[in-house]
Protein backbone atom coordinates (compact mmCIF):
# COMPACT_ATOMS: atom_id res chain seq x y z
CA UNK A 1 0.00 0.00 0.00
CA UNK A 2 1.46 3.53 -0.74
CA UNK A 3 0.89 6.68 1.43
CA UNK A 4 -1.66 9.24 0.64
CA UNK A 5 -1.87 12.48 1.76
CA UNK A 6 -4.74 15.06 2.80
CA UNK A 7 -8.09 14.89 4.30
CA UNK A 8 -10.49 11.93 4.51
CA UNK A 9 -13.07 11.39 6.98
CA UNK A 10 -13.34 8.18 8.56
CA UNK A 11 -16.25 7.12 7.04
CA UNK A 12 -14.80 7.30 3.59
CA UNK A 13 -11.54 5.27 4.83
CA UNK A 14 -12.45 2.86 1.57
CA UNK A 15 -11.54 5.59 -0.74
CA UNK A 16 -8.47 6.30 0.81
CA UNK A 17 -7.63 2.41 0.83
CA UNK A 18 -8.77 2.21 -2.89
CA UNK A 19 -6.09 5.05 -3.83
CA UNK A 20 -3.83 3.39 -2.22
CA UNK A 21 -4.05 0.18 -3.67
CA UNK A 22 -4.32 1.88 -7.09
CA UNK A 23 -0.91 3.46 -6.30
CA UNK A 24 0.63 0.46 -5.06
CA UNK A 25 -0.78 -1.67 -8.21
CA UNK A 26 -1.34 0.34 -11.61
CA UNK A 27 -1.16 4.48 -10.88
CA UNK A 28 2.27 6.10 -11.04
CA UNK A 29 0.42 9.80 -9.33
CA UNK A 30 -3.21 10.39 -8.47
CA UNK A 31 -5.74 12.26 -6.24
CA UNK A 32 -9.28 11.83 -5.55
CA UNK A 33 -11.97 14.29 -4.23
CA UNK A 34 -15.35 13.62 -2.89
CA UNK A 35 -17.47 16.21 -2.17
CA UNK A 36 -21.21 16.30 0.08
CA UNK A 37 -23.41 18.81 0.30
CA UNK A 38 -20.54 21.30 -1.62
CA UNK A 39 -18.21 20.32 0.76
CA UNK A 40 -15.09 18.48 0.73
CA UNK A 41 -15.01 15.09 2.41
CA UNK A 42 -11.96 13.84 0.76
CA UNK A 43 -9.13 15.44 -0.74
CA UNK A 44 -6.26 13.04 -1.32
CA UNK A 45 -3.31 12.48 -3.15
CA UNK A 46 -0.30 10.09 -3.46
CA UNK A 47 2.25 8.74 -5.90
CA UNK A 48 4.43 10.89 -8.38
CA UNK A 49 4.05 13.34 -10.38
CA UNK A 50 6.42 12.28 -13.54
CA UNK A 51 7.27 8.54 -15.22
CA UNK A 52 10.75 8.31 -13.01
CA UNK A 53 9.02 8.79 -9.67
CA UNK A 54 11.61 11.40 -9.14
CA UNK A 55 8.88 14.07 -8.51
CA UNK A 56 6.16 13.94 -6.25
CA UNK A 57 2.61 14.42 -6.66
CA UNK A 58 1.48 16.84 -4.59
CA UNK A 59 -1.23 18.74 -3.31
CA UNK A 60 -1.19 21.73 -6.30
CA UNK A 61 -0.13 19.17 -9.05
CA UNK A 62 -1.92 19.55 -12.32
CA UNK A 63 -2.63 17.10 -14.79
CA UNK A 64 -4.31 17.04 -18.55
CA UNK A 65 -7.95 15.48 -17.73
CA UNK A 66 -8.57 15.45 -21.86
CA UNK A 67 -12.43 14.67 -21.71
CA UNK A 68 -13.43 15.04 -18.30
CA UNK A 69 -12.89 18.68 -19.04
CA UNK A 70 -16.17 18.37 -21.37
CA UNK A 71 -18.05 18.61 -17.87
CA UNK A 72 -16.61 21.94 -16.88
CA UNK A 73 -17.79 23.56 -20.90
CA UNK A 74 -21.56 21.81 -20.35
CA UNK A 75 -21.47 23.80 -16.95
CA UNK A 76 -20.62 27.23 -18.59
CA UNK A 77 -23.85 26.43 -21.14
CA UNK A 78 -25.92 25.29 -18.24
CA UNK A 79 -25.09 28.38 -16.17
CA UNK A 80 -25.83 31.18 -19.24
CA UNK A 81 -29.50 29.09 -19.73
CA UNK A 82 -30.01 29.68 -16.04
CA UNK A 83 -29.13 32.91 -16.63
CA UNK A 84 -31.93 33.20 -19.49
CA UNK A 85 -28.77 34.14 -21.71
CA UNK A 86 -29.04 30.93 -23.62
CA UNK A 87 -32.23 29.03 -24.74
CA UNK A 88 -31.36 25.36 -24.69
CA UNK A 89 -34.08 24.37 -26.97
CA UNK A 90 -33.00 27.59 -29.78
CA UNK A 91 -31.37 27.16 -32.73
CA UNK A 92 -27.44 27.05 -32.67
CA UNK A 93 -28.04 29.69 -35.67
CA UNK A 94 -29.90 32.16 -33.45
CA UNK A 95 -26.69 33.15 -31.43
CA UNK A 96 -24.48 31.68 -34.75
CA UNK A 97 -25.95 32.89 -37.64
CA UNK A 98 -23.67 31.39 -39.71
CA UNK A 99 -24.17 28.07 -38.66
CA UNK A 100 -27.39 27.60 -40.70
CA UNK A 101 -24.92 26.82 -43.77
CA UNK A 102 -25.39 22.89 -45.12
CA UNK A 103 -29.00 22.98 -44.07
CA UNK A 104 -28.07 22.92 -39.94
CA UNK A 105 -30.87 25.77 -39.42
CA UNK A 106 -32.80 23.00 -37.22
CA UNK A 107 -29.70 22.47 -34.88
CA UNK A 108 -30.69 23.19 -31.14
CA UNK A 109 -28.65 23.89 -28.65
CA UNK A 110 -29.72 21.27 -26.97
CA UNK A 111 -28.49 18.60 -30.03
CA UNK A 112 -25.11 20.17 -29.65
CA UNK A 113 -24.57 19.33 -25.71
CA UNK A 114 -25.99 15.71 -26.36
CA UNK A 115 -23.92 14.86 -28.85
CA UNK A 116 -26.60 14.13 -31.37
CA UNK A 117 -26.11 17.02 -33.28
CA UNK A 118 -24.85 15.09 -36.27
CA UNK A 119 -21.26 16.72 -36.06
CA UNK A 120 -19.06 14.28 -34.74
CA UNK A 121 -16.17 15.24 -36.42
CA UNK A 122 -14.19 18.17 -38.46
CA UNK A 123 -13.86 17.12 -41.76
CA UNK A 124 -10.74 18.52 -43.58
CA UNK A 125 -8.75 18.75 -40.10
CA UNK A 126 -5.38 16.88 -41.22
CA UNK A 127 -3.07 17.54 -38.18
CA UNK A 128 -3.40 18.47 -34.11
CA UNK A 129 -2.14 21.66 -35.20
CA UNK A 130 -5.16 22.52 -36.60
CA UNK A 131 -7.00 22.82 -33.70
CA UNK A 132 -5.26 25.35 -31.95
CA UNK A 133 -6.63 27.88 -34.97
CA UNK A 134 -10.27 28.59 -33.40
CA UNK A 135 -11.45 30.22 -36.22
CA UNK A 136 -10.39 28.08 -38.38
CA UNK A 137 -12.38 25.48 -36.70
CA UNK A 138 -15.58 26.95 -35.66
CA UNK A 139 -15.75 28.10 -39.35
CA UNK A 140 -15.49 24.86 -40.55
CA UNK A 141 -17.81 23.44 -38.64
CA UNK A 142 -20.62 26.06 -39.18
CA UNK A 143 -19.44 25.19 -42.95
CA UNK A 144 -20.08 21.29 -42.50
CA UNK A 145 -23.51 19.58 -43.07
CA UNK A 146 -24.76 16.98 -40.12
CA UNK A 147 -23.83 13.59 -40.71
CA UNK A 148 -27.70 12.61 -39.62
CA UNK A 149 -30.64 14.80 -38.83
CA UNK A 150 -30.04 16.28 -35.95
CA UNK A 151 -31.81 15.16 -32.92
CA UNK A 152 -32.52 11.53 -34.36
CA UNK A 153 -29.10 9.77 -33.24
CA UNK A 154 -25.92 10.48 -31.12
CA UNK A 155 -22.30 10.02 -32.14
CA UNK A 156 -19.76 11.39 -28.99
CA UNK A 157 -18.27 14.66 -30.56
CA UNK A 158 -15.07 14.09 -28.57
CA UNK A 159 -13.88 17.22 -30.05
CA UNK A 160 -15.87 19.00 -31.89
CA UNK A 161 -18.11 19.43 -28.51
CA UNK A 162 -15.86 22.23 -26.79
CA UNK A 163 -15.95 24.34 -30.28
CA UNK A 164 -19.37 24.23 -30.91
CA UNK A 165 -20.51 24.78 -26.74
CA UNK A 166 -17.05 27.36 -26.76
CA UNK A 167 -18.49 28.80 -30.06
CA UNK A 168 -21.98 29.91 -28.53
CA UNK A 169 -20.88 30.96 -25.65
CA UNK A 170 -18.38 33.13 -26.98
CA UNK A 171 -20.88 34.68 -29.71
CA UNK A 172 -23.27 35.01 -25.96
CA UNK A 173 -20.58 36.42 -24.15
CA UNK A 174 -17.58 38.11 -25.94
CA UNK A 175 -15.15 35.53 -24.33
CA UNK A 176 -13.77 32.25 -25.25
CA UNK A 177 -15.06 29.28 -23.19
CA UNK A 178 -11.59 29.49 -21.18
CA UNK A 179 -12.09 33.00 -19.96
CA UNK A 180 -15.76 32.73 -18.78
CA UNK A 181 -14.68 29.06 -16.95
CA UNK A 182 -11.96 31.09 -15.33
CA UNK A 183 -13.77 34.46 -14.42
CA UNK A 184 -16.95 32.69 -13.76
CA UNK A 185 -16.76 29.72 -12.49
CA UNK A 186 -12.98 28.78 -11.65
CA UNK A 187 -12.22 32.39 -9.67
CA UNK A 188 -15.98 32.50 -7.97
CA UNK A 189 -15.34 28.85 -6.40
CA UNK A 190 -11.52 29.29 -6.20
CA UNK A 191 -11.31 25.79 -8.06
CA UNK A 192 -7.67 24.94 -9.53
CA UNK A 193 -9.44 24.17 -13.00
CA UNK A 194 -7.68 25.51 -16.03
CA UNK A 195 -9.27 25.39 -19.63
CA UNK A 196 -6.01 26.04 -21.33
CA UNK A 197 -3.51 26.23 -19.61
CA UNK A 198 -1.37 29.77 -19.14
CA UNK A 199 2.76 29.55 -18.89
CA UNK A 200 2.82 30.22 -14.49
CA UNK A 201 1.38 26.83 -14.15
CA UNK A 202 3.49 24.63 -16.30
CA UNK A 203 5.97 24.26 -13.24
CA UNK A 204 3.11 22.04 -11.86
CA UNK A 205 1.85 19.78 -14.48
CA UNK A 206 2.13 16.20 -14.58
CA UNK A 207 2.75 14.89 -17.69
CA UNK A 208 0.42 12.27 -18.97
CA UNK A 209 2.11 8.77 -18.88
CA UNK A 210 0.92 6.40 -21.93
CA UNK A 211 -0.28 2.83 -21.06
CA UNK A 212 2.39 -0.01 -20.21
CA UNK A 213 4.18 -0.84 -22.90
CA UNK A 214 3.29 2.19 -25.06
CA UNK A 215 5.05 4.93 -26.38
CA UNK A 216 3.91 9.04 -26.74
CA UNK A 217 3.03 8.11 -29.71
CA UNK A 218 -0.36 6.36 -28.48
CA UNK A 219 -3.45 8.19 -29.68
CA UNK A 220 -6.90 8.50 -29.07
CA UNK A 221 -9.15 6.45 -31.08
CA UNK A 222 -13.17 5.42 -30.40
CA UNK A 223 -13.51 1.74 -28.87
CA UNK A 224 -14.19 -1.25 -31.54
CA UNK A 225 -17.87 -2.00 -31.83
CA UNK A 226 -19.14 -5.39 -30.96
CA UNK A 227 -17.45 -7.08 -33.96
CA UNK A 228 -14.40 -5.66 -33.56
CA UNK A 229 -14.71 -2.76 -36.27
CA UNK A 230 -13.81 0.49 -35.59
CA UNK A 231 -15.80 3.67 -36.43
CA UNK A 232 -13.77 4.96 -39.43
CA UNK A 233 -12.24 8.47 -38.80
CA UNK A 234 -9.50 10.13 -41.18
CA UNK A 235 -8.66 12.99 -39.36
CA UNK A 236 -6.17 13.73 -37.18
CA UNK A 237 -5.23 11.75 -33.76
CA UNK A 238 -4.36 13.11 -30.40
CA UNK A 239 -1.08 11.93 -29.41
CA UNK A 240 -0.02 11.60 -25.29
CA UNK A 241 3.22 13.87 -27.16
CA UNK A 242 0.78 16.39 -28.19
CA UNK A 243 -1.53 16.21 -24.87
CA UNK A 244 1.80 17.07 -23.15
CA UNK A 245 3.22 19.95 -25.44
CA UNK A 246 3.29 23.43 -24.71
CA UNK A 247 1.12 24.25 -27.71
CA UNK A 248 -1.62 22.25 -26.53
CA UNK A 249 -1.48 23.56 -23.02
CA UNK A 250 -2.21 27.51 -24.74
CA UNK A 251 -4.44 26.37 -26.69
CA UNK A 252 -8.52 26.73 -26.67
CA UNK A 253 -9.84 23.07 -27.03
CA UNK A 254 -12.63 22.85 -24.52
CA UNK A 255 -13.88 19.63 -25.43
CA UNK A 256 -10.48 18.02 -23.82
CA UNK A 257 -7.59 20.43 -22.94
CA UNK A 258 -8.62 21.09 -19.40
CA UNK A 259 -5.78 20.91 -16.56
CA UNK A 260 -6.44 20.10 -12.80
CA UNK A 261 -6.68 17.82 -10.65
CA UNK A 262 -9.33 15.57 -8.51
CA UNK A 263 -9.97 18.44 -5.80
CA UNK A 264 -10.92 21.35 -8.56
CA UNK A 265 -12.77 18.81 -10.79
CA UNK A 266 -14.91 18.01 -7.89
CA UNK A 267 -15.26 21.12 -6.24
CA UNK A 268 -16.86 22.73 -9.81
CA UNK A 269 -19.34 19.58 -10.57
CA UNK A 270 -20.21 19.43 -6.84
CA UNK A 271 -22.22 22.84 -7.98
CA UNK A 272 -24.82 20.44 -10.14
CA UNK A 273 -24.56 17.57 -7.15
CA UNK A 274 -25.56 20.66 -4.50
CA UNK A 275 -28.79 22.64 -6.24
CA UNK A 276 -26.23 25.21 -7.91
CA UNK A 277 -23.78 26.22 -5.15
CA UNK A 278 -20.83 24.81 -3.55
CA UNK A 279 -18.74 25.90 -0.87
CA UNK A 280 -21.37 28.58 -0.02
CA UNK A 281 -20.97 30.01 -3.57
CA UNK A 282 -23.82 29.78 -5.55
CA UNK A 283 -22.93 29.46 -9.37
CA UNK A 284 -26.91 28.69 -10.77
CA UNK A 285 -30.52 27.96 -9.58
CA UNK A 286 -31.77 24.40 -8.21
CA UNK A 287 -33.75 24.17 -11.38
CA UNK A 288 -30.85 25.23 -13.68
CA UNK A 289 -29.12 22.40 -12.83
CA UNK A 290 -31.75 20.30 -13.82
CA UNK A 291 -30.93 19.90 -17.49
CA UNK A 292 -27.11 18.28 -16.46
CA UNK A 293 -29.33 14.67 -15.24
CA UNK A 294 -32.26 15.25 -17.57
CA UNK A 295 -32.41 12.51 -20.46
CA UNK A 296 -32.30 13.37 -23.67
CA UNK A 297 -31.00 11.00 -25.60
CA UNK A 298 -31.12 6.69 -24.94
CA UNK A 299 -29.51 4.86 -27.41
CA UNK A 300 -26.87 3.23 -29.43
CA UNK A 301 -23.81 5.91 -29.97
CA UNK A 302 -22.92 5.70 -33.58
CA UNK A 303 -19.05 6.75 -32.53
CA UNK A 304 -18.73 4.81 -29.45
CA UNK A 305 -20.96 1.91 -30.58
CA UNK A 306 -22.16 0.97 -27.42
CA UNK A 307 -25.79 2.16 -25.25
CA UNK A 308 -25.80 5.83 -24.10
CA UNK A 309 -27.61 8.10 -22.41
CA UNK A 310 -26.83 11.47 -22.38
CA UNK A 311 -28.08 14.36 -20.87
CA UNK A 312 -27.53 18.09 -21.76
CA UNK A 313 -23.99 18.03 -21.47
CA UNK A 314 -22.66 14.78 -19.65
CA UNK A 315 -23.26 10.61 -19.65
CA UNK A 316 -26.30 9.70 -17.71
CA UNK A 317 -25.44 6.01 -15.64
CA UNK A 318 -27.99 5.25 -13.44
CA UNK A 319 -28.69 8.21 -10.63
CA UNK A 320 -25.40 9.55 -11.74
CA UNK A 321 -24.41 11.65 -14.13
CA UNK A 322 -20.81 12.94 -15.72
CA UNK A 323 -17.83 11.89 -17.74
CA UNK A 324 -14.52 10.43 -18.24
CA UNK A 325 -11.32 11.60 -20.45
CA UNK A 326 -8.92 9.36 -22.45
CA UNK A 327 -7.05 7.78 -20.36
CA UNK A 328 -9.03 7.23 -17.10
CA UNK A 329 -10.01 9.95 -15.44
CA UNK A 330 -13.37 11.45 -14.54
CA UNK A 331 -16.10 12.52 -12.56
CA UNK A 332 -19.58 11.53 -11.13
CA UNK A 333 -22.22 13.32 -9.29
CA UNK A 334 -25.15 12.15 -8.03
CA UNK A 335 -27.94 15.21 -7.14
CA UNK A 336 -30.02 12.53 -5.40
CA UNK A 337 -26.99 11.98 -2.18
CA UNK A 338 -25.67 15.27 -3.10
CA UNK A 339 -22.14 13.32 -3.73
CA UNK A 340 -19.53 13.85 -6.80
CA UNK A 341 -16.43 11.76 -6.96
CA UNK A 342 -13.58 13.25 -8.94
CA UNK A 343 -10.39 10.75 -9.54
CA UNK A 344 -7.47 12.50 -11.42
CA UNK A 345 -4.09 10.67 -12.25
CA UNK A 346 -1.48 10.88 -14.99
CA UNK A 347 -0.58 7.17 -15.78
CA UNK A 348 -3.11 6.45 -18.60
CA UNK A 349 -4.52 2.82 -19.35
CA UNK A 350 -5.91 1.34 -22.57
CA UNK A 351 -8.97 0.05 -22.44
CA UNK A 352 -8.09 -2.53 -25.52
CA UNK A 353 -5.11 -4.05 -23.99
CA UNK A 354 -6.87 -4.32 -19.73
CA UNK A 355 -9.88 -3.33 -18.28
CA UNK A 356 -9.11 -0.03 -16.26
CA UNK A 357 -11.68 -0.17 -13.20
CA UNK A 358 -9.75 2.28 -11.47
CA UNK A 359 -12.07 5.21 -11.32
CA UNK A 360 -15.01 3.01 -10.56
CA UNK A 361 -13.84 1.56 -7.71
CA UNK A 362 -13.19 4.79 -5.96
CA UNK A 363 -16.72 5.52 -6.95
CA UNK A 364 -17.79 2.31 -5.10
CA UNK A 365 -15.56 3.13 -2.32
CA UNK A 366 -17.46 6.70 -2.27
CA UNK A 367 -20.98 5.21 -1.88
CA UNK A 368 -19.88 2.79 0.42
CA UNK A 369 -19.35 5.86 3.42
CA UNK A 370 -22.96 6.75 2.56
CA UNK A 371 -24.32 3.70 4.27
Amino acid sequence: MTDTKGLCEPRFAPVRAALAASLGKDDVGASVAVYLDGEPVVDIWGGYADADRSVSWERDTLTGVNSTTKNMTALCALILADRGQLDLSAPVAAYWPEFAAADKQNVLVRHVLSHTAGLPDLSGLTAVEDLYDWQSVTAGLAAQAPEWEPGTAAGYHALTFGFLVGEIVRRITGRSLGEFFAEEVAKPLGADFHIGLSAEHDRRVAPLIPPPSLTDEYASSAPPGPDGTRREYTGAAVRVRDANSVAWRRAQIPAVNGFGNARSVALVQSVLANQGSAGGVRLLSPQGCEPAWQEVFRGEDRVLQSPMSWTVGFGKFGSTFGWGGWGGSLVASDPDSRMTVAYVMNQMMDRDQQEDNRGMEIIMAAYSGLQ
